[in-house]
């Protein structure tokens, strides 16, 4: 009996001194996010794909519809254009920093989709700032920091406000305008579009077999629903966007 104590005695002794030791630092790490960053985060979030259906295009006057050419300055000053997504699936998104409204939720989504596709290279984000006279270079290298980017492929975009407002309406019917009024003084779609490694757009079809085009940003995974009903398509946009990575 004599011999089992001193084990337990030893035993807990070891325990206290892991105690004292070993606790803290973890609860420090914790609290400087860095279990987040590289302790509990595997290499690669896994996931499967559901539907094996290939995705549509869109067919504009019975061809695929391709990204314009572009050419904008990013947040680190760097211009970037279309060429510098090639091989690439890439999601298109148009915003500005100061909209007190669907942005921030938009964005939310895409940073969850980022860290969805951690260790991916070929893969990358497109925002693009509708309000170029305010989100200039500084700006968007805040924006972008305070929101938690770290995929070195997503870029934030400022430039010519026509020649953007052009690649929205035209390049990507993607709707964005100035407007007196509204809520920021600008509205725009809140969907994202979804680019192949070619280039093209590509979405799911609908249940009648059309191309739905486009997936609604502004509803999270997490809520499924927004106060009208309407389902969330983050879920669905992460499946086509491994699709595309890896079976296209």
């Amino acid at each position: 009996m004599k011999k089992n104590n001193y084990s337990y005695v030893g035993i807990s002794f070891i325990i206290l001194i892991f105690g004292i030791i070993v606790v803290p630092k973890i609860i420090d790490r914790i609290q400087n996010n860095d279990v987040i960053r590289s302790g509990s985060r595997s290499k690669d979030v896994q996931m499967t794909v559901s539907d094996t259906t290939p995705l549509s295009y869109l067919i504009i006057d019975g061809a695929p519809k391709k990204v314009m050419d572009f050419e904008f300055s990013n947040q680190d000053g760097i211009m970037i254009s279309n060429a510098d997504f090639a091989g690439k699936v890439y999601l298109v998104e148009f915003f500005f920093s100061t909209c007190p409204t669907i942005c921030p939720k938009m964005n939310k989504n895409l940073v969850d989709i980022q860290n969805t596709f951690p260790n991916r290279p070929d893969f990358g984000i497109a925002s693009f700032t509708i309000n170029p006279d305010y989100d200039t270079q500084d700006v968007l290298k805040t924006y972008a920091e305070n929101h938690g980017v770290t995929n070195p492929n997503w870029h934030f975009m400022t430039g010519n406000k026509d020649t953007i407002y052009a690649l929205a309406n035209a390049g990507f019917n993607l709707y964005a305008a100035e407007v007196e009024g509204a809520d920021g003084g600008f509205e725009h779609s809140g969907n994202f579009a979804l680019i192949d490694k070619e280039g093209y757009i590509r979405s799911r079809t609908d249940a009648n077999g059309n191309p739905k085009i486009y997936y609604k940003g502004i509803i999270s995974q997490r809520e499924q629903f927004n106060e009208d009903g309407e389902s969330e398509d983050i879920s669905a946009l992460k499946e086509d966007i491994l699709k595309l990575l890896e079976n296209e």
